[in-house]
Protein backbone atom coordinates (compact mmCIF):
# COMPACT_ATOMS: atom_id res chain seq x y z
CA UNK A 1 0.00 0.00 0.00
CA UNK A 2 1.49 3.20 -1.25
CA UNK A 3 2.00 5.80 1.49
CA UNK A 4 0.46 9.30 1.31
CA UNK A 5 2.97 11.86 -0.08
CA UNK A 6 4.49 14.58 2.52
CA UNK A 7 2.67 17.84 2.35
CA UNK A 8 4.68 20.53 0.89
CA UNK A 9 6.29 22.85 3.17
CA UNK A 10 6.10 26.53 3.20
CA UNK A 11 8.49 28.46 0.50
CA UNK A 12 11.47 30.04 2.50
CA UNK A 13 10.59 34.13 3.38
CA UNK A 14 12.42 36.33 1.65
CA UNK A 15 15.63 38.26 3.50
CA UNK A 16 15.05 41.89 2.48
CA UNK A 17 11.41 43.90 2.59
CA UNK A 18 10.80 45.11 -1.35
CA UNK A 19 8.63 47.63 0.26
CA UNK A 20 11.77 49.25 1.68
CA UNK A 21 14.47 49.41 -0.73
CA UNK A 22 17.16 51.93 0.77
CA UNK A 23 17.85 50.75 4.47
CA UNK A 24 21.37 52.48 4.78
CA UNK A 25 21.80 54.41 7.68
CA UNK A 26 20.30 57.65 7.41
CA UNK A 27 23.69 59.64 8.57
CA UNK A 28 25.23 58.12 5.52
CA UNK A 29 22.66 58.28 2.68
CA UNK A 30 23.72 60.90 0.08
CA UNK A 31 20.95 62.90 0.47
CA UNK A 32 20.70 66.48 -2.24
CA UNK A 33 20.83 68.33 0.93
CA UNK A 34 24.75 66.74 1.87
CA UNK A 35 25.60 66.67 -1.63
CA UNK A 36 24.94 70.61 -2.72
CA UNK A 37 26.82 70.90 0.71
CA UNK A 38 30.03 68.92 -0.26
CA UNK A 39 29.64 71.08 -3.65
CA UNK A 40 29.46 74.44 -2.08
CA UNK A 41 32.03 73.65 0.67
CA UNK A 42 34.47 72.02 -2.18
CA UNK A 43 33.97 74.73 -5.06
CA UNK A 44 34.93 77.41 -1.68
CA UNK A 45 37.89 74.77 -0.79
CA UNK A 46 39.18 74.78 -4.25
CA UNK A 47 38.97 78.25 -4.99
CA UNK A 48 40.75 78.58 -1.65
CA UNK A 49 43.48 76.29 -2.64
CA UNK A 50 43.68 78.41 -6.11
CA UNK A 51 43.96 81.83 -4.34
CA UNK A 52 46.53 80.73 -1.48
CA UNK A 53 48.92 79.14 -4.41
CA UNK A 54 48.55 82.86 -6.38
CA UNK A 55 49.35 84.92 -3.51
CA UNK A 56 52.26 82.59 -2.48
CA UNK A 57 53.57 82.21 -5.76
CA UNK A 58 53.54 86.39 -6.04
CA UNK A 59 54.80 86.47 -2.73
CA UNK A 60 57.87 84.64 -3.29
CA UNK A 61 58.75 86.47 -6.63
CA UNK A 62 58.67 89.57 -4.74
CA UNK A 63 61.14 88.66 -2.17
CA UNK A 64 63.62 86.91 -4.52
CA UNK A 65 64.06 84.19 -2.39
CA UNK A 66 67.74 82.98 -3.20
CA UNK A 67 68.71 85.99 -5.20
CA UNK A 68 71.30 88.30 -4.13
CA UNK A 69 71.25 91.71 -2.33
CA UNK A 70 70.85 94.74 -4.57
CA UNK A 71 73.56 96.00 -2.90
CA UNK A 72 77.57 95.52 -2.28
CA UNK A 73 79.52 96.09 0.87
CA UNK A 74 82.80 97.88 0.52
CA UNK A 75 84.30 98.42 3.53
CA UNK A 76 83.35 98.83 7.05
CA UNK A 77 81.99 96.71 10.24
CA UNK A 78 78.59 94.86 10.16
CA UNK A 79 76.21 94.32 13.06
CA UNK A 80 72.80 92.71 13.20
CA UNK A 81 70.62 91.84 15.29
CA UNK A 82 68.64 88.60 13.99
CA UNK A 83 71.84 86.78 12.58
CA UNK A 84 75.07 86.30 13.79
CA UNK A 85 77.74 87.75 12.30
CA UNK A 86 81.62 88.06 13.18
CA UNK A 87 83.40 91.08 14.33
CA UNK A 88 85.95 91.29 11.53
CA UNK A 89 84.88 90.51 7.68
CA UNK A 90 86.43 91.65 4.47
CA UNK A 91 84.12 92.77 2.39
CA UNK A 92 83.38 89.47 0.41
CA UNK A 93 82.77 87.67 3.16
CA UNK A 94 80.32 90.39 5.28
CA UNK A 95 78.11 90.34 1.21
CA UNK A 96 78.02 86.41 1.64
CA UNK A 97 76.87 86.35 5.67
CA UNK A 98 74.19 89.15 4.70
CA UNK A 99 72.31 87.63 1.79
CA UNK A 100 72.28 84.36 3.79
CA UNK A 101 71.02 86.04 6.61
CA UNK A 102 68.24 87.85 4.13
CA UNK A 103 67.63 85.10 2.70
CA UNK A 104 66.74 83.27 5.73
CA UNK A 105 64.53 85.55 6.48
CA UNK A 106 62.33 85.94 3.78
CA UNK A 107 62.06 82.45 3.78
CA UNK A 108 60.78 82.07 7.19
CA UNK A 109 58.66 85.05 6.41
CA UNK A 110 57.18 82.73 3.58
CA UNK A 111 56.85 80.05 5.47
CA UNK A 112 54.91 82.26 8.05
CA UNK A 113 52.64 83.09 5.55
CA UNK A 114 51.81 79.70 4.38
CA UNK A 115 51.24 78.72 7.74
CA UNK A 116 48.70 81.36 8.68
CA UNK A 117 47.09 81.08 5.08
CA UNK A 118 46.20 77.28 6.04
CA UNK A 119 44.54 78.06 9.41
CA UNK A 120 42.53 80.95 7.73
CA UNK A 121 41.84 78.43 4.85
CA UNK A 122 40.61 75.41 6.93
CA UNK A 123 38.42 78.09 8.90
CA UNK A 124 37.05 79.71 6.17
CA UNK A 125 36.40 76.28 4.67
CA UNK A 126 34.09 74.85 8.05
CA UNK A 127 32.49 78.27 7.95
CA UNK A 128 31.79 77.77 4.47
CA UNK A 129 30.45 74.56 4.83
CA UNK A 130 27.90 75.57 7.38
CA UNK A 131 26.91 78.05 5.00
CA UNK A 132 26.55 75.83 2.42
CA UNK A 133 24.42 73.08 4.38
CA UNK A 134 21.88 76.11 5.86
CA UNK A 135 21.43 77.66 2.39
CA UNK A 136 21.20 74.09 0.65
CA UNK A 137 18.49 73.48 3.82
CA UNK A 138 16.86 76.90 2.68
CA UNK A 139 16.87 76.02 -1.28
CA UNK A 140 15.55 72.61 -0.78
CA UNK A 141 12.76 73.31 1.81
CA UNK A 142 9.93 73.11 -0.88
CA UNK A 143 11.15 69.87 -1.29
CA UNK A 144 11.23 68.78 2.20
CA UNK A 145 7.37 70.04 2.31
CA UNK A 146 6.38 68.38 -0.91
CA UNK A 147 7.95 65.25 0.54
CA UNK A 148 5.93 65.31 4.28
CA UNK A 149 2.65 66.17 2.18
CA UNK A 150 3.26 62.85 0.04
CA UNK A 151 3.56 60.92 2.93
CA UNK A 152 0.69 61.86 4.36
CA UNK A 153 -1.31 61.12 0.73
CA UNK A 154 0.24 57.97 1.34
CA UNK A 155 -1.82 57.61 4.61
CA UNK A 156 -4.99 57.76 2.42
CA UNK A 157 -5.15 61.93 3.46
CA UNK A 158 -5.90 63.01 0.20
CA UNK A 159 -7.30 66.55 0.81
CA UNK A 160 -3.52 67.82 2.13
CA UNK A 161 -1.98 70.67 0.17
CA UNK A 162 1.43 72.11 -0.38
CA UNK A 163 0.10 75.50 -1.68
CA UNK A 164 3.45 76.84 -1.40
CA UNK A 165 4.58 80.15 -1.63
CA UNK A 166 7.44 82.50 -2.78
CA UNK A 167 9.49 83.16 -6.45
CA UNK A 168 7.10 81.76 -9.67
CA UNK A 169 10.64 79.53 -10.25
CA UNK A 170 10.69 75.19 -10.76
CA UNK A 171 10.28 74.55 -6.90
CA UNK A 172 6.91 76.30 -7.16
CA UNK A 173 5.75 75.01 -10.47
CA UNK A 174 6.48 71.49 -9.13
CA UNK A 175 4.30 72.22 -5.57
CA UNK A 176 1.22 73.26 -7.98
CA UNK A 177 1.62 70.53 -10.49
CA UNK A 178 1.82 68.35 -7.41
CA UNK A 179 -1.53 70.21 -6.16
CA UNK A 180 -3.41 69.67 -9.29
CA UNK A 181 -2.43 65.78 -9.31
CA UNK A 182 -3.39 65.39 -5.35
CA UNK A 183 -7.05 67.59 -6.82
CA UNK A 184 -7.92 65.04 -9.66
CA UNK A 185 -7.01 62.02 -7.20
CA UNK A 186 -9.28 63.26 -4.46
CA UNK A 187 -11.80 63.45 -6.97
CA UNK A 188 -12.01 60.42 -8.36
CA UNK A 189 -11.38 58.67 -5.49
CA UNK A 190 -14.45 60.64 -3.47
CA UNK A 191 -16.48 60.06 -6.54
CA UNK A 192 -15.61 56.27 -6.30
CA UNK A 193 -16.23 55.87 -2.72
CA UNK A 194 -19.65 57.74 -3.45
CA UNK A 195 -20.60 55.33 -6.41
CA UNK A 196 -19.67 52.19 -4.07
CA UNK A 197 -21.59 53.54 -1.11
CA UNK A 198 -24.84 54.89 -3.08
CA UNK A 199 -25.07 51.54 -4.99
CA UNK A 200 -24.68 49.75 -1.81
CA UNK A 201 -27.24 51.56 -0.39
CA UNK A 202 -29.40 51.26 -3.26
CA UNK A 203 -28.85 47.34 -3.40
CA UNK A 204 -30.02 47.28 0.23
CA UNK A 205 -33.26 47.20 -0.13
CA UNK A 206 -34.24 44.76 -2.80
CA UNK A 207 -32.27 42.50 -0.96
CA UNK A 208 -34.01 42.48 2.39
CA UNK A 209 -37.53 42.51 0.34
CA UNK A 210 -36.55 38.90 -1.16
CA UNK A 211 -34.92 38.09 2.05
CA UNK A 212 -38.63 38.49 3.35
CA UNK A 213 -40.76 36.90 0.65
CA UNK A 214 -38.69 33.93 1.23
CA UNK A 215 -38.53 33.97 4.93
CA UNK A 216 -42.71 33.85 4.74
CA UNK A 217 -42.85 31.50 1.76
CA UNK A 218 -40.28 28.84 3.77
CA UNK A 219 -42.63 29.41 6.75
CA UNK A 220 -45.51 28.21 4.93
CA UNK A 221 -45.89 24.40 6.18
CA UNK A 222 -48.10 23.39 3.14
CA UNK A 223 -45.04 24.12 0.63
CA UNK A 224 -43.85 21.30 -1.13
CA UNK A 225 -40.76 19.86 -0.33
CA UNK A 226 -39.14 21.18 -3.49
CA UNK A 227 -40.35 24.58 -3.46
CA UNK A 228 -38.83 24.59 0.56
CA UNK A 229 -35.66 23.33 -0.88
CA UNK A 230 -35.46 25.81 -3.89
CA UNK A 231 -36.56 28.81 -1.07
CA UNK A 232 -33.69 27.56 1.24
CA UNK A 233 -31.35 27.55 -1.87
CA UNK A 234 -32.50 31.20 -2.83
CA UNK A 235 -31.92 32.62 0.93
CA UNK A 236 -28.42 31.71 1.48
CA UNK A 237 -27.85 33.05 -2.25
CA UNK A 238 -29.87 35.92 -1.29
CA UNK A 239 -27.76 36.13 2.54
CA UNK A 240 -24.22 35.78 -0.10
CA UNK A 241 -25.18 38.98 -1.60
CA UNK A 242 -26.40 40.73 1.27
CA UNK A 243 -22.92 40.12 3.24
CA UNK A 244 -21.37 40.99 -0.49
CA UNK A 245 -23.18 44.72 -0.50
CA UNK A 246 -22.53 45.02 3.61
CA UNK A 247 -18.89 44.44 3.06
CA UNK A 248 -18.73 46.69 -0.06
CA UNK A 249 -20.17 49.80 1.82
CA UNK A 250 -17.94 48.78 5.35
CA UNK A 251 -14.72 49.34 2.44
CA UNK A 252 -16.24 52.88 1.26
CA UNK A 253 -16.58 53.67 4.33
CA UNK A 254 -13.02 52.18 6.05
CA UNK A 255 -11.00 54.05 3.12
CA UNK A 256 -11.91 57.11 4.77
CA UNK A 257 -9.63 58.82 7.85
CA UNK A 258 -11.10 58.66 11.23
CA UNK A 259 -12.33 62.27 12.05
CA UNK A 260 -13.53 61.00 15.63
CA UNK A 261 -11.39 58.38 17.86
CA UNK A 262 -12.04 56.88 20.99
CA UNK A 263 -10.34 54.30 23.14
CA UNK A 264 -10.99 50.95 22.56
CA UNK A 265 -9.08 47.94 23.96
CA UNK A 266 -8.13 45.46 21.40
CA UNK A 267 -8.06 42.42 24.00
CA UNK A 268 -11.85 43.16 24.32
CA UNK A 269 -12.60 43.65 20.12
CA UNK A 270 -10.58 40.23 20.02
CA UNK A 271 -12.69 38.41 22.69
CA UNK A 272 -15.66 39.41 20.92
CA UNK A 273 -14.67 37.90 17.68
CA UNK A 274 -13.39 35.13 19.61
CA UNK A 275 -17.06 34.73 20.76
CA UNK A 276 -18.69 35.48 17.67
CA UNK A 277 -16.62 32.77 15.75
CA UNK A 278 -17.09 29.87 18.43
CA UNK A 279 -19.95 28.38 17.14
CA UNK A 280 -18.25 27.78 13.57
CA UNK A 281 -14.51 26.94 15.42
CA UNK A 282 -16.72 24.04 17.01
CA UNK A 283 -18.25 22.99 14.11
CA UNK A 284 -14.72 22.79 12.24
CA UNK A 285 -13.50 21.02 14.99
CA UNK A 286 -10.97 23.95 15.18
CA UNK A 287 -9.52 25.33 18.68
CA UNK A 288 -9.25 29.03 19.20
CA UNK A 289 -6.36 29.88 21.97
CA UNK A 290 -4.08 32.22 22.70
CA UNK A 291 -3.56 35.26 25.81
CA UNK A 292 -5.09 38.66 25.37
CA UNK A 293 -3.34 41.14 26.95
CA UNK A 294 -4.51 44.96 27.43
CA UNK A 295 -3.49 47.18 24.37
CA UNK A 296 -5.79 50.29 24.64
CA UNK A 297 -5.64 52.52 21.18
CA UNK A 298 -7.61 55.39 19.97
CA UNK A 299 -10.05 54.42 17.18
CA UNK A 300 -13.35 53.40 16.16
CA UNK A 301 -14.87 50.35 17.91
CA UNK A 302 -17.02 48.65 15.19
CA UNK A 303 -14.50 49.13 12.76
CA UNK A 304 -11.53 47.46 14.96
CA UNK A 305 -14.14 44.72 15.86
CA UNK A 306 -14.60 44.65 12.30
CA UNK A 307 -10.31 43.64 11.42
CA UNK A 308 -10.44 41.31 14.23
CA UNK A 309 -13.64 39.39 13.21
CA UNK A 310 -12.39 39.02 9.80
CA UNK A 311 -8.94 37.68 10.92
CA UNK A 312 -10.64 35.13 13.02
CA UNK A 313 -13.29 33.60 10.44
CA UNK A 314 -10.34 33.52 7.53
CA UNK A 315 -8.19 31.65 10.57
CA UNK A 316 -11.44 29.04 11.08
CA UNK A 317 -12.31 29.08 7.50
CA UNK A 318 -9.31 28.48 6.31
CA UNK A 319 -7.82 25.38 8.16
CA UNK A 320 -6.70 22.14 8.22
CA UNK A 321 -9.87 19.07 8.39
CA UNK A 322 -8.57 17.77 11.99
CA UNK A 323 -6.19 18.88 14.57
CA UNK A 324 -6.35 22.63 13.91
CA UNK A 325 -6.09 25.40 15.70
CA UNK A 326 -6.34 29.20 15.97
CA UNK A 327 -4.18 31.70 18.26
CA UNK A 328 -5.67 34.85 18.83
CA UNK A 329 -2.82 36.95 21.32
CA UNK A 330 -2.96 41.14 21.93
CA UNK A 331 0.15 42.79 23.35
CA UNK A 332 1.57 46.16 23.42
CA UNK A 333 5.20 47.01 22.27
CA UNK A 334 6.89 50.69 22.07
CA UNK A 335 4.13 53.19 20.71
CA UNK A 336 2.22 50.61 19.15
CA UNK A 337 -0.53 48.26 19.87
CA UNK A 338 -0.54 44.25 18.14
CA UNK A 339 -3.05 42.06 17.40
CA UNK A 340 -1.62 38.68 16.30
CA UNK A 341 -3.91 35.96 14.16
CA UNK A 342 -2.08 32.76 13.25
CA UNK A 343 -3.39 29.20 12.41
CA UNK A 344 -2.96 26.40 11.07
CA UNK A 345 -4.06 25.75 7.38
CA UNK A 346 -2.75 24.62 4.06
CA UNK A 347 0.71 25.88 2.62
CA UNK A 348 0.25 29.65 1.45
CA UNK A 349 3.54 30.69 -0.94
CA UNK A 350 4.99 34.05 -0.11
CA UNK A 351 4.30 35.26 -3.23
CA UNK A 352 0.50 35.00 -3.42
CA UNK A 353 -0.22 36.64 0.25
CA UNK A 354 -0.36 40.66 -1.33
CA UNK A 355 -3.14 39.06 -3.53
CA UNK A 356 -4.72 38.00 -0.81
CA UNK A 357 -5.58 41.27 0.15
CA UNK A 358 -7.28 42.66 -2.86
CA UNK A 359 -11.19 42.36 -2.78
CA UNK A 360 -12.75 38.74 -4.30
CA UNK A 361 -9.05 37.83 -4.27
CA UNK A 362 -8.62 33.78 -2.68
CA UNK A 363 -6.01 31.27 -2.95
CA UNK A 364 -5.27 29.42 -6.12
CA UNK A 365 -7.98 26.59 -5.12
CA UNK A 366 -10.71 29.05 -3.81
CA UNK A 367 -12.13 31.48 -6.41
CA UNK A 368 -15.74 33.23 -6.65
CA UNK A 369 -17.41 29.43 -6.10
CA UNK A 370 -16.50 28.94 -2.90
CA UNK A 371 -18.62 29.05 0.29
CA UNK A 372 -16.07 30.31 2.49
CA UNK A 373 -17.13 34.37 2.27
CA UNK A 374 -17.40 37.36 -0.43
CA UNK A 375 -13.61 37.83 -0.72
CA UNK A 376 -13.62 40.85 1.09
CA UNK A 377 -12.95 39.90 4.76
CA UNK A 378 -8.61 40.54 4.25
CA UNK A 379 -9.14 44.08 2.39
CA UNK A 380 -11.37 45.02 4.86
CA UNK A 381 -9.16 44.47 7.70
CA UNK A 382 -6.69 46.24 5.14
CA UNK A 383 -8.63 49.15 4.76
CA UNK A 384 -9.66 49.43 8.35
CA UNK A 385 -6.36 49.40 9.82
CA UNK A 386 -5.03 51.58 7.33
CA UNK A 387 -8.10 54.48 8.49
CA UNK A 388 -6.25 54.07 11.94
CA UNK A 389 -3.09 54.47 10.72
CA UNK A 390 -1.80 51.10 11.11
CA UNK A 391 -0.79 48.40 8.55
CA UNK A 392 -1.57 44.24 8.52
CA UNK A 393 1.25 42.03 7.51
CA UNK A 394 0.71 38.74 6.47
CA UNK A 395 3.49 36.10 6.80
CA UNK A 396 3.33 32.53 5.56
CA UNK A 397 3.76 30.04 8.67
CA UNK A 398 6.30 27.14 8.80
CA UNK A 399 3.93 23.84 7.83
CA UNK A 400 0.88 25.94 6.14
CA UNK A 401 -1.29 28.37 7.49
CA UNK A 402 -0.77 32.49 8.04
CA UNK A 403 0.14 34.80 10.68
CA UNK A 404 -1.97 37.85 10.68
CA UNK A 405 -0.40 40.82 12.59
CA UNK A 406 -2.14 44.12 12.55
CA UNK A 407 -0.19 47.01 14.46
CA UNK A 408 -2.09 50.38 15.30
CA UNK A 409 -0.72 53.64 17.46
CA UNK A 410 -1.39 54.28 20.39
Amino acid sequence: MASNPLPPSAPPKPTWDPRRPDQTLPWVRPTIRIRLTLLYGGMFLIAGILLLSIIYLLAAQALHVGSKLPFTLLSGAVSSDTCRLPAQLTPDEANAAINSCVNHQRAQALDDLLTRSLFALVGLSIIAFAFGYAMAGRVLSPLGRITRTARRVVGSDLSRRIELDGPDDELKELADTFDEMLERLERAFTAQQRFVANASHELRTPLAINRTLLEVHLSDPGAPGELQQLGKTLLATNERSEQLVEGLLLLARSDNQLVERKPVDLAEVAARAVDQTAGEALAKNVVIRGERAPAVVQGNGVLLERIALNLVQNAVRYNVPEDGWVEVTTSMEPGQAVLVVSNTGPVVPAYEIDNLFEPFRRLRTERTGSDKGVGLGLSIARSVARAHGGRIIAEPREGGGLVMRVTLPV
